[in-house]
Protein backbone atom coordinates (compact mmCIF):
# COMPACT_ATOMS: atom_id res chain seq x y z
CA UNK A 1 0.00 0.00 0.00
CA UNK A 2 1.76 3.59 -1.09
CA UNK A 3 0.63 6.84 0.56
CA UNK A 4 1.37 10.03 -0.88
CA UNK A 5 1.83 13.24 0.84
CA UNK A 6 2.72 16.71 -0.56
CA UNK A 7 4.85 19.38 1.92
CA UNK A 8 3.07 22.33 3.12
CA UNK A 9 4.64 25.21 4.23
CA UNK A 10 4.35 24.26 7.85
CA UNK A 11 6.58 21.19 7.49
CA UNK A 12 9.36 23.06 5.17
CA UNK A 13 13.39 22.34 5.93
CA UNK A 14 12.46 19.22 8.41
CA UNK A 15 14.58 16.19 8.39
CA UNK A 16 12.54 13.25 6.02
CA UNK A 17 12.26 11.07 9.04
CA UNK A 18 10.97 14.07 11.47
CA UNK A 19 8.77 14.82 8.79
CA UNK A 20 7.68 10.80 8.47
CA UNK A 21 7.44 10.36 12.15
CA UNK A 22 5.06 13.64 12.42
CA UNK A 23 2.46 12.11 10.05
CA UNK A 24 -1.03 10.66 11.00
CA UNK A 25 1.05 7.19 10.57
CA UNK A 26 1.77 6.04 14.01
CA UNK A 27 5.52 5.60 12.76
CA UNK A 28 8.34 6.71 15.12
CA UNK A 29 11.49 8.62 14.08
CA UNK A 30 14.00 5.33 14.23
CA UNK A 31 10.84 3.56 12.42
CA UNK A 32 10.94 6.14 9.54
CA UNK A 33 14.56 5.68 9.20
CA UNK A 34 14.30 1.95 8.77
CA UNK A 35 11.52 2.56 6.13
CA UNK A 36 13.90 4.78 3.91
CA UNK A 37 16.90 2.54 4.19
CA UNK A 38 14.74 -0.50 2.94
CA UNK A 39 14.34 1.92 0.35
CA UNK A 40 10.39 2.19 0.90
CA UNK A 41 10.18 6.13 0.91
CA UNK A 42 10.74 8.39 -2.43
CA UNK A 43 10.75 12.30 -2.41
CA UNK A 44 9.90 13.40 -6.13
CA UNK A 45 10.56 9.84 -7.41
CA UNK A 46 13.78 9.62 -6.27
CA UNK A 47 15.84 8.16 -3.71
CA UNK A 48 16.57 10.04 -0.33
CA UNK A 49 18.46 10.11 2.92
CA UNK A 50 17.02 10.47 5.99
CA UNK A 51 18.43 14.01 6.70
CA UNK A 52 16.89 15.61 3.42
CA UNK A 53 15.52 18.62 4.64
CA UNK A 54 12.13 18.93 3.39
CA UNK A 55 11.27 21.44 0.77
CA UNK A 56 7.89 23.09 -0.08
CA UNK A 57 6.06 21.36 -2.67
CA UNK A 58 8.07 18.21 -2.22
CA UNK A 59 6.05 14.55 -2.87
CA UNK A 60 6.68 11.70 -0.52
CA UNK A 61 5.79 8.77 -1.48
CA UNK A 62 5.80 6.01 1.35
CA UNK A 63 5.03 2.13 0.76
CA UNK A 64 3.66 0.79 4.02
CA UNK A 65 4.47 -3.32 3.63
CA UNK A 66 1.44 -5.98 4.92
CA UNK A 67 2.60 -7.59 7.46
CA UNK A 68 3.80 -11.28 6.97
CA UNK A 69 2.26 -14.12 7.87
CA UNK A 70 4.62 -15.47 9.99
CA UNK A 71 6.09 -18.95 9.15
CA UNK A 72 8.17 -19.17 12.38
CA UNK A 73 7.22 -22.13 14.83
CA UNK A 74 5.30 -22.03 17.86
CA UNK A 75 7.20 -24.22 20.55
CA UNK A 76 6.05 -25.22 23.89
CA UNK A 77 8.94 -23.50 25.67
CA UNK A 78 8.91 -23.01 29.44
CA UNK A 79 9.18 -18.95 29.99
CA UNK A 80 9.50 -17.22 33.63
CA UNK A 81 6.95 -14.49 32.93
CA UNK A 82 7.24 -11.33 35.15
CA UNK A 83 4.26 -9.88 34.34
CA UNK A 84 1.57 -9.87 31.52
CA UNK A 85 -1.49 -8.49 30.13
CA UNK A 86 -3.43 -7.68 27.01
CA UNK A 87 -0.41 -5.27 25.64
CA UNK A 88 2.51 -6.34 26.63
CA UNK A 89 4.49 -9.56 28.27
CA UNK A 90 7.34 -9.01 30.69
CA UNK A 91 9.96 -12.24 30.66
CA UNK A 92 13.02 -12.88 32.65
CA UNK A 93 15.36 -14.74 29.69
CA UNK A 94 17.14 -17.30 30.89
CA UNK A 95 21.16 -17.29 29.62
CA UNK A 96 21.63 -19.10 26.70
CA UNK A 97 18.22 -18.18 25.14
CA UNK A 98 18.66 -16.27 21.69
CA UNK A 99 15.94 -13.46 21.53
CA UNK A 100 14.85 -14.23 17.85
CA UNK A 101 15.68 -16.66 14.74
CA UNK A 102 18.76 -15.91 12.82
CA UNK A 103 21.44 -17.44 10.80
CA UNK A 104 22.40 -20.74 12.72
CA UNK A 105 18.94 -20.41 15.38
CA UNK A 106 15.66 -21.26 13.30
CA UNK A 107 14.15 -22.92 16.69
CA UNK A 108 14.40 -23.00 20.32
CA UNK A 109 14.40 -18.78 20.63
CA UNK A 110 12.43 -16.73 22.65
CA UNK A 111 9.93 -15.59 19.66
CA UNK A 112 9.46 -19.32 19.50
CA UNK A 113 8.56 -19.99 23.06
CA UNK A 114 6.45 -16.58 22.95
CA UNK A 115 4.23 -17.45 19.67
CA UNK A 116 3.10 -20.67 21.76
CA UNK A 117 2.41 -18.62 25.07
CA UNK A 118 0.34 -15.75 22.90
CA UNK A 119 -1.13 -18.04 20.65
CA UNK A 120 0.45 -15.82 17.40
CA UNK A 121 -0.99 -12.28 19.29
CA UNK A 122 2.33 -10.29 18.86
CA UNK A 123 2.99 -6.76 17.21
CA UNK A 124 3.95 -7.40 13.76
CA UNK A 125 6.26 -4.19 13.27
CA UNK A 126 9.33 -6.05 13.85
CA UNK A 127 8.95 -8.06 10.71
CA UNK A 128 8.27 -11.83 10.32
CA UNK A 129 11.33 -12.65 12.25
CA UNK A 130 11.11 -10.41 15.16
CA UNK A 131 7.32 -10.19 15.77
CA UNK A 132 6.60 -8.23 19.17
CA UNK A 133 10.25 -7.67 20.07
CA UNK A 134 11.01 -4.19 20.72
CA UNK A 135 14.70 -4.36 22.43
CA UNK A 136 16.68 -7.37 22.46
CA UNK A 137 19.25 -9.20 24.86
CA UNK A 138 22.35 -10.84 23.87
CA UNK A 139 22.24 -14.72 23.68
CA UNK A 140 24.13 -14.68 27.54
CA UNK A 141 23.15 -12.11 28.86
CA UNK A 142 20.14 -12.84 31.06
CA UNK A 143 16.98 -11.13 32.81
CA UNK A 144 14.01 -8.39 32.01
CA UNK A 145 13.00 -7.63 28.32
CA UNK A 146 9.75 -6.58 27.16
CA UNK A 147 7.26 -7.42 24.20
CA UNK A 148 4.75 -5.99 22.20
CA UNK A 149 1.45 -8.00 21.38
CA UNK A 150 -0.32 -5.25 19.48
CA UNK A 151 1.40 -2.45 17.14
CA UNK A 152 0.17 -0.12 19.34
CA UNK A 153 2.04 -1.43 22.10
CA UNK A 154 5.37 -1.82 19.82
CA UNK A 155 5.27 1.71 18.63
CA UNK A 156 4.99 3.77 22.26
CA UNK A 157 7.63 1.23 23.31
CA UNK A 158 10.14 1.98 20.67
CA UNK A 159 9.37 5.67 20.75
CA UNK A 160 10.26 5.15 24.58
CA UNK A 161 13.41 3.70 24.24
CA UNK A 162 14.11 6.00 21.22
CA UNK A 163 13.60 9.05 23.76
CA UNK A 164 15.37 7.59 26.26
CA UNK A 165 12.92 7.48 28.70
CA UNK A 166 13.15 3.48 29.16
CA UNK A 167 15.40 2.69 32.09
CA UNK A 168 17.45 -0.34 31.96
CA UNK A 169 19.50 -1.40 34.77
CA UNK A 170 22.01 -4.36 34.50
CA UNK A 171 24.61 -6.13 36.90
CA UNK A 172 28.00 -7.33 35.74
CA UNK A 173 30.98 -8.68 37.13
CA UNK A 174 34.15 -7.98 35.31
CA UNK A 175 37.07 -8.62 35.62
CA UNK A 176 39.86 -6.59 37.63
CA UNK A 177 39.22 -3.93 40.47
CA UNK A 178 37.59 -0.36 39.50
CA UNK A 179 38.80 2.15 41.48
CA UNK A 180 36.70 4.99 41.30
CA UNK A 181 32.86 4.42 42.89
CA UNK A 182 30.81 5.82 39.65
CA UNK A 183 32.26 6.44 35.85
CA UNK A 184 30.31 6.97 32.95
CA UNK A 185 31.91 5.79 29.33
CA UNK A 186 30.85 7.93 26.30
CA UNK A 187 32.44 6.36 23.17
CA UNK A 188 30.99 5.53 20.06
CA UNK A 189 30.22 2.10 18.78
CA UNK A 190 30.02 0.32 15.42
CA UNK A 191 30.96 -2.37 13.30
CA UNK A 192 34.37 -3.82 13.59
CA UNK A 193 36.33 -3.44 10.84
CA UNK A 194 38.70 -6.29 11.29
CA UNK A 195 35.61 -8.82 12.48
CA UNK A 196 32.56 -7.85 11.49
CA UNK A 197 30.47 -10.21 13.87
CA UNK A 198 32.35 -8.36 16.56
CA UNK A 199 31.61 -4.24 17.45
CA UNK A 200 34.13 -1.90 18.31
CA UNK A 201 34.68 1.81 19.77
CA UNK A 202 34.97 4.19 16.51
CA UNK A 203 35.26 7.45 16.11
CA UNK A 204 32.60 7.42 12.81
CA UNK A 205 30.10 5.09 15.38
CA UNK A 206 27.07 5.56 16.87
CA UNK A 207 26.65 7.56 20.20
CA UNK A 208 26.94 4.97 23.36
CA UNK A 209 26.80 6.02 26.91
CA UNK A 210 27.18 3.64 29.92
CA UNK A 211 26.61 4.81 33.19
CA UNK A 212 28.43 1.97 35.94
CA UNK A 213 28.52 2.47 39.79
CA UNK A 214 30.84 -0.22 42.01
CA UNK A 215 28.25 -2.25 44.25
CA UNK A 216 31.24 -4.70 45.64
CA UNK A 217 34.86 -4.94 45.11
CA UNK A 218 36.92 -8.34 45.29
CA UNK A 219 40.20 -8.90 44.95
CA UNK A 220 40.64 -9.52 41.37
CA UNK A 221 37.26 -8.55 40.70
CA UNK A 222 34.08 -6.28 40.68
CA UNK A 223 30.48 -6.00 41.04
CA UNK A 224 28.82 -3.35 39.08
CA UNK A 225 25.46 -1.77 38.50
CA UNK A 226 25.22 -0.48 35.23
CA UNK A 227 22.78 1.90 33.55
CA UNK A 228 22.84 2.31 29.72
CA UNK A 229 21.55 6.03 27.71
CA UNK A 230 21.84 4.09 24.25
CA UNK A 231 21.13 0.45 23.17
CA UNK A 232 24.02 -0.14 20.86
CA UNK A 233 24.38 -4.44 20.13
CA UNK A 234 26.66 -5.33 22.67
CA UNK A 235 27.18 -2.27 24.34
CA UNK A 236 27.91 -2.80 27.63
CA UNK A 237 30.27 -5.85 27.08
CA UNK A 238 32.12 -3.48 24.60
CA UNK A 239 32.66 -0.65 26.59
CA UNK A 240 33.81 -2.84 30.26
CA UNK A 241 36.59 -4.22 27.62
CA UNK A 242 37.73 -0.94 26.14
CA UNK A 243 38.48 0.33 29.55
CA UNK A 244 40.26 -2.91 30.65
CA UNK A 245 37.49 -4.25 32.58
CA UNK A 246 35.64 -7.35 30.38
CA UNK A 247 32.48 -9.02 31.64
CA UNK A 248 34.00 -12.44 33.54
CA UNK A 249 33.02 -15.17 31.31
CA UNK A 250 32.66 -13.18 27.92
CA UNK A 251 34.49 -15.24 25.18
CA UNK A 252 34.09 -12.45 22.49
CA UNK A 253 35.68 -9.66 24.15
CA UNK A 254 37.92 -11.04 26.27
CA UNK A 255 39.67 -14.56 26.35
CA UNK A 256 36.42 -15.93 28.53
CA UNK A 257 39.29 -17.68 30.68
CA UNK A 258 37.85 -17.41 34.20
CA UNK A 259 38.45 -19.41 37.59
CA UNK A 260 34.37 -20.40 37.94
CA UNK A 261 34.41 -22.65 34.75
CA UNK A 262 31.50 -19.63 33.43
CA UNK A 263 30.73 -19.85 29.94
CA UNK A 264 29.25 -16.65 28.14
CA UNK A 265 29.56 -12.87 29.87
CA UNK A 266 27.89 -12.66 33.58
CA UNK A 267 25.73 -9.89 32.87
CA UNK A 268 22.20 -9.85 33.75
CA UNK A 269 18.87 -7.37 33.32
CA UNK A 270 18.19 -6.56 36.63
CA UNK A 271 15.44 -3.88 36.55
CA UNK A 272 13.10 -2.16 33.93
CA UNK A 273 10.99 0.78 34.46
CA UNK A 274 9.04 2.21 31.72
CA UNK A 275 5.40 3.73 31.38
CA UNK A 276 2.57 1.66 29.65
CA UNK A 277 2.25 1.85 26.04
CA UNK A 278 -1.68 1.63 27.25
CA UNK A 279 -2.80 3.25 30.36
CA UNK A 280 0.33 5.48 31.32
CA UNK A 281 1.24 3.88 34.33
CA UNK A 282 4.26 3.88 35.16
CA UNK A 283 6.20 0.44 35.35
CA UNK A 284 8.78 -1.03 37.44
CA UNK A 285 10.16 -4.75 37.08
CA UNK A 286 13.28 -7.11 38.95
CA UNK A 287 14.53 -9.98 38.61
CA UNK A 288 16.84 -12.10 40.66
CA UNK A 289 20.51 -12.66 39.72
CA UNK A 290 20.77 -16.28 38.03
CA UNK A 291 21.69 -18.88 40.69
CA UNK A 292 24.96 -19.42 38.61
CA UNK A 293 25.45 -15.97 38.95
CA UNK A 294 24.90 -16.19 42.98
CA UNK A 295 26.88 -18.78 43.45
CA UNK A 296 29.97 -17.21 41.53
CA UNK A 297 29.18 -14.10 44.32
CA UNK A 298 29.26 -16.75 47.32
CA UNK A 299 32.34 -18.44 46.29
CA UNK A 300 34.17 -14.71 46.42
CA UNK A 301 32.72 -13.69 49.38
CA UNK A 302 33.91 -16.89 51.12
CA UNK A 303 37.25 -16.08 50.10
CA UNK A 304 37.27 -12.78 51.71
Amino acid sequence: MKKQFDVTEQNINQRLDMYIASLDLDFSRSMAQKLIENGQVLVNGKLPKASYKTKLGDRVEIEILEPKETNLEAQDIPLDIVYEDDDILVVNKQKGMVVHPGNGNLDGTLVNAVLNHCKGNLSGIGGEIRPGIVHRLDKDTSGLIVIAKNDKAHISLSKQIQDRKVKKIYTALVRGVIPEDTATIDMPIGRSNTDRKKMAVRKDGKEAITHIKVVKRYEKYTLIRVKIDTGRTHQIRVHMAEIGYPVVGDEVYSNGKNEFNVHGQMLHSTSLDFVHPITGKQMHFEAPLPKYFEDVLNKLDGKE
